[in-house]
């Protein structure tokens, strides 16, 4: 079945009731974006926002979403809810706390000789930082296999202790 501006929609036989149809139809489809500045905006964007920037903007959708989505959760008591939210937000801190300087370090630190490339006088500055956000990507990724134990699981947990306590003790016996 075509659409009004020719793109073919799903057909969705009898599996679909007529109410989920016309609710379906009723979603404008989407069009490509266009335009040479949206292009070069996005280009641009894409660029210069490296892996680092990538975590504190994942950082800041997952704490402005995931606690409310625990905390509406019906199908557990009260205790596990609030329990669930504040380890939710412990995780979400510690990771994107964590996740951000390990990867702006490691980035920052391709700048250091031991990791620049023989030949990095010869290629253009674009170049160059994309190989530091790419390289730099890569080296956090493998620190990261001993900080998510050695600091993200330890903050987490002295987080979330702190957040479910009133008393703000941690869960330590006064």
């Amino acid at each position: 079945m075509a659409s009004k501006n020719g793109i073919s929609q799903i057909n969705f036989g009898n599996s679909f009731t007529s109410a989920g149809k016309r609710l379906y139809d009723a979603i404008p489809n989407a069009k490509p974006i266009s335009g040479e500045k949206t292009i070069k905006w996005i280009e641009n964007f894409g660029r210069k926002c490296t892996s680092d920037k990538q975590r504190l903007i994942l950082g800041a959708t997952a704490i402005l979403m995931q606690p409310a989505i625990d905390a509406s959760n019906k199908s557990v008591d009260e205790k596990t809810r609030k329990v669930s939210v504040a380890r939710t937000i412990a995780k979400i801190v510690a990771g994107t706390l964590t996740g951000f300087a390990i990867r702006y370090g490691c980035i920052k630190a391709m700048d250091w000789k031991l990791f620049k490339p023989s030949n990095f006088a010869k290629v253009s500055k674009d170049a160059y930082e994309q190989y530091k956000n790419a390289m730099g990507t890569i080296v956090a990724l493998v620190v990261m296999m001993v900080t998510n134990f050695a600091i993200d699981a330890p903050l987490t947990k002295w987080l979330t202790n702190v957040l479910i306590d009133e008393d703000g003790s941690g869960g330590k016996k006064k």
